[in-house]
């Protein structure tokens, strides 16, 4: 199956490639630059949680809510997962789907004021850590090399693991691996330890060697899927907010029904996503989805999501991710329901608005 490009971490040298990008976008993202338009672009790449996206253009349910606004809505697939979300950033696109990390620490690390208007699903055992040999507890890490994404939610997810084990980053030593490389790179003699995704991660697990001591389903809800759509532009057009949450639920109400067109859906997103029906399902096993907006509101609301959000950005800022100037964590702020929020009160980047995702719980889309 070919490499699932959603968590394709920036590396250390993307980080200071993406400076300039990021430099240039708040000329993009000025609200005297957002009018209110008729035409949207929108980027997206694969991603399990992010398959009925594909499935609601195929199908002819996306055009169906742009009708109804009078506007029209193209969706981009981009191979390279950061490649879109920088493309979004420097405002080739009104919207992006990103994990709620990347959201915080490329887009609004980088200025532009954006908006999840969709909190989509979380990681709930896409993730895993596997050690491969003697090692069968995550305490046995100490003191080798990690084969894993750099500065991605992989790492993330180590770091996390760690503290539940009382050990420290400095306890190990990261090795950036390209997704495309972790399978061999974990086939590799000299290889012990690899942080890896689905569906690399289920290649990983089935090998005879291997034993998965940490997975996300461990820290739920930390490794969140957003559907984010520029702040300004929302605002000036909050048609484009209804038609896409109008079809977003009415896509996913198909793909957990019942029946022949839950099948057909079901196999079409397969199918686009370079799996089977089996593997596609295998997936969406550890993807806990929010199938409804009701489920989503409550947990973009919630205290805990607040500590989430506290805990990523806390990561972000301790491995360089806020920016080179950035002196605490509360360089850039964060608005939840509510009125509540983290940061910088003054310089708040990211939105969790549940205005959309309201309209659709009353069925006023």
């Amino acid at each position: 199956m070919p490499a699932t490009p959603r968590k394709l971490a920036r590396t250390l040298a993307t980080a200071f490639v993406c400076a300039a990008v990021l430099c240039a976008a708040t000329v993009f993202s000025k609200p005297a630059s957002a009018v209110e338009k008729k035409n949207f672009k929108v980027a997206w790449s694969i991603y399990v949680g992010w398959m009925p996206w594909d499935y609601a253009v195929q199908s002819g349910i996306l055009k169906k809510w742009a009708d109804k606004y009078g506007i029209t809505i193209q969706f981009t697939q981009i191979n390279d997962y950061v490649e879109s979300i920088n493309q979004y950033t420097a405002g080739g696109f009104d919207a992006c789907a990103m994990t709620n990390m990347d959201a915080l620490t490329i887009p609004a690390a980088g200025g532009v004021d954006s908006t999840a208007l969709i909190v989509g699903d979380f990681s709930n055992g896409n993730d895993g850590v596997v050690l491969k040999g003697k090692g069968k507890k995550l305490a046995d890490i100490k003191g080798q090399s990690i084969n894993l994404v750099q500065l991605s939610v992989s790492h993330y997810l180590l770091v996390r693991g760690l503290e539940t084990v009382g050990l420290k980053e400095r306890d190990v030593k990261v090795v950036n691996t390209s997704d495309a490389d972790i399978v061999g790179a974990y086939a590799a003699p000299g290889t012990t330890a690899v942080v890896a995704w689905k569906p690399q991660l289920a290649q990983i697990i089935a090998a005879p060697s291997a034993s998965e001591v940490f997975d996300s389903s461990r820290i739920p809800g930390e490794i969140t899927d957003l559907f984010i759509v520029n702040t300004a532009t929302l605002k000036a057009n909050p048609k484009l907010g209804k038609a896409l949450v109008g079809a977003w639920y009415e896509t996913l109400a198909i793909m957990f029904g019942k029946g022949p067109r839950t099948s057909a859906a079901l196999a079409s997103m397969a199918k686009a996503s370079g799996t089977d029906v089996a593997g596609f399902n295998s997936q969406l096993a550890t993807t806990k989805m929010f199938v409804t907006p009701a489920e989503a509101e409550t947990f973009a609301a919630s205290a805990n999501f607040i500590k989430i959000m506290d805990l990523v950005r806390t990561f972000s800022f301790n491995h360089g991710l806020l920016g080179q100037g950035a002196r605490s964590p509360d360089v850039v702020g964060m608005a939840f329901p509510g009125g509540k929020t983290l940061g910088n009160p003054q310089n708040v980047k990211l939105r969790f608005d549940p205005t959309y995702l309201q309209l659709a719980v009353e069925g006023k889309l």
